[in-house]
């Protein structure tokens, strides 16, 4: 039986691949990896069904051989350690490029996450105006920080792994901000993470999905 990984049927994204299912797609076309995709909508991520899988009815979640999985960053981490390509054979290069992956979603993620979500929710409170230069600097010592150990290098760790894969995928909610032009070592950076053939393989697999779901809903073709 293949693997199954669930995405979103019509992901809020707009196809932007920002979904945390496309870390999955991501990873598996660097490992040379397929799995079948089941497409889940709002109302099923709550029902019971899918909380057995998924506790927080999150996307995505991972079905493999009798093995439950859910977390982004846990199931790449699962596929690298299966299959060659996203982790370097020493046993040093490997817990390095792991550390960035834990990295990328615990000490980047979070204020950049933080930043969006208030764009998203918080935009007409009163204290918007207020909270985002807050907002901002925190990304901004992050990406200073990050800018600095990155230098010249293309990739974190000298050669690409699932450390990188993180951690531009984090960084492409940024994309488009001042907040990433203002560091261009890591605009760079993440450009190289998109030129990559894998990446654009999956680019194009999740904006499939979103192309469809409009189609669907709409009965006209996506926007050019």
């Amino acid at each position: 039986m293949p693997a199954v990984l669930t995405a979103f049927a019509d992901s809020p994204d707009r196809g932007r691949a920002l979904a945390r299912d496309f870390r999955v797609r991501w990873a598996l076309e660097e490992l040379g990896q397929t799995c079948d995709v089941r497409l889940v909508g709002f109302p099923e991520l709550k029902t019971p069904v899918y909380r057995a899988l998924q506790p927080f009815g999150q996307i995505p979640a991972w079905q493999e051989d009798g093995l439950d999985l859910f977390e982004s960053g846990a199931i790449v981490l699962h596929l690298a350690q299966q299959y060659p390509g996203l982790l370097p054979d020493d046993r040093a290069g490997h817990a390095r490029a792991t550390a960035w992956l834990f990295a990328a979603l615990d000490t980047v993620e979070p204020p950049i996450w933080d930043w969006d979500l208030a764009r998203m929710v918080e935009r007409h409170q009163p204290w918007h105006a207020e909270r985002q230069p807050m907002l901002e600097a925190r990304i901004h010592t992050r990406l200073q920080e990050l800018s600095q150990w990155l230098g010249s290098k293309d990739w974190l760790e000298g050669t690409f792994s699932l450390g990188d894969l993180m951690m531009v995928t984090v960084l492409r909610r940024l994309n488009g901000s001042r907040l990433l032009d203002k560091h261009a070592p890591l605009a760079r950076y993440v450009a190289r993470g998109e030129a990559r053939p894998a990446f654009v393989r999956a680019y194009e697999a999740q904006k499939a999905v979103f192309d469809a779901s409009t189609v669907m809903m709409t009965g006209k073709g996506p926007a050019k």
